[in-house]
This record gives structure tokens, C-alpha cells and sequence, in this order.
């Protein structure tokens, strides 16, 4: 896609000065949100799935979380799982920002590979995951366990800047991202499809 057209598609749907100012304020602590486009992918999801339970594996600044948390309905809670508290920090003063109920967050600070574990198998409408590139094969397996029939799983930066088509790149991260995007093309209860949007965008619905 060219430049002037991956423009056009990011800037389909302009975003608000909260998730603005939201998404300065994780440029500036180096936790680099999901782009726009991206983030619209992610509000579309949970409208259409009408998610009430959310997963978000790396809080980030909270921009991933606004989109999510503005297409689920009123009652649904996000669950946001991030080890850095200056991260969470961030994330709540965008939640704030927006009028987000307390309720309708929960904020958990430790490693996501501790965290997962104790959530309910079954229990999730969808999980996003945009945390630590070489541990996405190992979220893959704990999302999936938290899917309900018919959720969806959602990683970012897929595509991870052009890197995972290049098979000359061996770094780690790269390889990680390459490893769970075969895993979840080879593994029969995921219908999945790459959405070229941002940094790249791999969504599976559970069967």
C-alpha cells in the first residue's frame, strides 16, 4: 500500500482529543499505541461482537483500551493487563478523560504470563494483545483457552514494520511474530485473516 493511501485509510475515522492526547502521552513514555486504524478494527470488533468481557494484554497508555471500551456496551468490562505501573498511570488519566466508569475497568499490574493463567477459561468475548513480541506465541495459547465459541483474538504489529516478509530478518521479535502467525493459520478451531491496517493487525475468531 502506498503512502498516500495507508494515509487515507488511517485517517478514515478521525480520533477524538482524548485518544489524541492519550496517544502523546504513550509516544512520550515509549509504548507505542495501536494507530488508528487499527484501533477503529478494534471498536468494530467488540460493537460487533457486542463484548461485554475484553482481555487487553499491555495496557500501553489506554488507547487500544478507548476503542475497545467505546464499542462495548455499557456493562462490559475490560480487563488490561500491563507490568508497567507508569503505563496503568497513563491509562487511567485517559479513562478519567473520557468519562470511563470505574467499574467498567480492571487495571492488573504484573506479567501477563502470570496473570492469564488465573482468568476463567471460556469466560472472554476478545483479546488483544499488544505487549512483548516474543511471548505472542505463548498469549496465543492462553487467549484462546479464554475465548468463548465465536470470540476473537487480536494481535498488533503483525507485519511488524515490513520485517516478518523479509526471511533474511532473524531478530527475535521477528521470529516470534512469524511463529504465531503460522500457529494461528495452522490451528483448526481459529478462522483467521491479516488486516493490513497500522503495523498490522492478525485477528482469529474461535470456532
Amino acid at each position: 500500500m502506498d503512502a498516500p493511501l495507508r494515509e487515507y485509510v488511517e485517517r478514515y475515522l478521525p480520533e477524538d482529543a482524548v485518544t489524541t492526547a492519550a496517544r502523546a502521552r504513550g509516544e512520550q513514555l515509549g509504548c507505542v499505541p495501536i494507530g488508528a486504524g487499527g484501533g477503529a478494527a478494534l471498536r468494530f470488533l467488540a460493537t460487533a461482537l457486542r463484548a461485554k468481557a475484553v482481555v487487553e494484554v499491555g495496557t500501553g497508555a489506554g488507547v487500544g483500551a478507548l476503542y475497545l471500551l467505546s464499542g462495548m456496551p455499557a456493562a462490559g468490562v475490560l480487563t488490561s493487563i500491563d507490568i508497567e505501573p507508569e503505563h496503568q498511570r497513563a491509562a487511567r488519566k485517559a479513562f478519567t478523560e473520557a468519562g470511563v466508569g470505574a467499574s467498567r475497568t480492571r487495571l492488573i499490574m504484573g506479567q501477563a504470563l502470570d496473570v492469564l493463567p488465573r482468568l476463567t477459561d471460556g469466560a472472554y468475548d476478545l483479546v488483544f494483545v499488544d505487549a512483548a513480541k516474543t511471548e505472542y506465541p505463548k498469549y496465543l495459547e492462553e487467549g484462546v483457552r479464554l475465548l468463548r465459541p465465536g470470540g476473537v483474538i487480536a494481535f498488533d504489529n503483525i507485519l511488524w514494520h515490513g520485517r516478518v516478509a523479509d526471511p533474511s530478518n532473524r531478530d527475535p521479535d521477528t521470529v516470534a511474530l512469524r511463529e504465531v502467525a503460522r500457529a494461528v493459520r495452522e490451528d483448526d478451531r481459529l478462522v483467521p485473516v491479516i488486516l493490513p491496517l497500522g503495523d498490522g493487525l492478525l485477528v482469529a475468531a474461535k470456532a
